[in-house]
């Protein structure tokens, strides 16, 4: 904690004391005020909910659940600015190591790949893989900027290694870019075309300024396209990918995939690992079909070709299919005496404020329970299951 002297617009001075990182704002009368961070981020959250729910709310949505996506990274001269702090460089790869993590918690049948672009090359850090600490691994070994970006080299990359991925699988890319221009060796625009015609869904970043053959690019393969303006809204943009979008329709006939579910090799046996080629001691899987080794699940066969997954990867997946429905925001002083929350039917933790007064807080439109913000977060990002109305279906069965 620190005591440091504000002035606000009005010419007051103030002694506040804040801990460290902790904003001000200024209020109504001129005096400054610390930002409700918790509201913040909650806000953030229902924006969040809101889109995704409201595409759903006229017609089912088919989703894809198996993907295939690669992350890429400008590492460019133009990374290195430091509009965003300490650099655009360090500031992105801390939100891509947060979007690694949540997105194998959202989607655990699909795989990540890592692509860097800098000295005009575009270079393949990891293979499409399901473990995020390999990926964060490599990454955080690779910071360094130098020279220009390319632009088409990276999609050509993309290109070269999605194009063989199965049908059952959605292809996509997520370009986070810096740089202003992009220095290509050929035409753009054909390899544009080639990513749109293999169904290769590419979506952009940008941290720098509007781009037109980025905007050229997302239009054409429909993928996302926005402009991070700070620190928090590049963090909110790079989630927005997180959860599994929209089927694209070639590849939303149903159809019977054939998936492996391999045990546990024996502790104490050393065996060839088939997906890096080297002798290890214990651990890994091994394939129902070839009995070949694997380090990490989910992935495929490198000896046969099957997708290997395991029984609980299926099990997270099933929240996709039927999500929670999106709670709705409470006004307690209209609330009637009778019915106004006291605690949290989640936690139960006290929903009034130091003054007895109502606090904040959401309401399940099922069964009519009352939840405080950081429930509500909990139950539709990690839990996909409400408390209230699961305790309605355990006492309808009892009775």
């Amino acid at each position: 904690m620190k005591e440091t002297r504000e002035t606000s617009k009005h010419g007051r001075e103030h002694t506040q004391t804040r801990g460290p990182g902790e904003s001000l704002q200024e209020d109504e009368s001129g005096l400054l005020r610390p930002i409700d961070n918790q509201a913040l981020h909650h806000a953030q959250y229902r924006r969040r909910l809101r889109s995704l729910s409201s595409a759903s709310a006229t017609s089912r949505i088919q989703k894809g659940l198996i993907r295939y996506l690669y992350l890429v990274i400008d590492l460019s001269r133009a990374a290195g600015e430091m509009d965003l702090r300490p650099s655009r460089m360090v500031v992105v790869a801390k939100q891509v190591e947060a979007f690694i993590r949540e997105f194998f918690d959202q989607n655990p049948l699909s795989q990540i790949g890592l692509i860097s672009i800098k000295n005009g090359v575009a270079q393949c850090l990891t293979d499409l893989g399901g473990s995020p600490e390999s990926h964060i691994k490599v990454l955080m070994g690779k910071l360094e900027c130098a020279g220009e970006a390319s632009l088409q080299n990276a999609l050509e990359l993309v290109h070269e290694q999605l194009d063989q991925i199965p049908s059952y699988g959605h292809r996509e890319a997520i370009i986070l870019y810096s740089a202003l221009s992009t220095c290509d060796p050929g035409d753009v625009m054909e390899t544009i075309q080639k990513c749109k015609n293999s169904k290769i869904r590419c979506s952009v970043i940008g941290l720098s300024a509007e781009l037109y053959i980025c905007k050229y690019l997302c239009q054409e393969t429909g993928g996302l396209y926005s402009v991070a303006l700070d620190e928090a809204h590049l963090k909110e943009l790079i989630l927005e990918h997180a959860p599994p979008p929209p089927a694209i329709a070639e590849f939303a006939i149903a159809n019977l995939i054939k998936m492996g579910f391999p045990q546990r090799a024996a502790e104490g046996v050393i065996s060839i690992c088939s997906c890096h080629k080297e002798a290890k001691f214990g651990g890994g899987y091994t394939c129902p079909r070839c009995k070949a080794r694997v380090c990490e699940l989910p992935t495929e066969c490198r000896i046969c070709g099957l997708t290997l997954v395991s029984s609980p990867h299926l099990a997270r997946s099933y929240h996709h299919l039927f999500p929670v429905t999106p709670f709705d925001d409470v006004a307690p002083l209209f609330v009637p005496n009778h019915r106004r929350p006291k605690a949290c039917f989640g936690c139960q933790q006290s929903l009034l404020n130091p003054g007895n007064l109502p606090g904040r807080c959401v309401t399940c439109p099922k069964c009519k329970q009352f939840f405080c913000l950081d429930c509500d977060i909990y139950i539709h990002e990690s839990l996909h299951n409400c408390p209230g109305c699961e305790s309605l279906r355990d006492s309808k069965s009892l009775s």
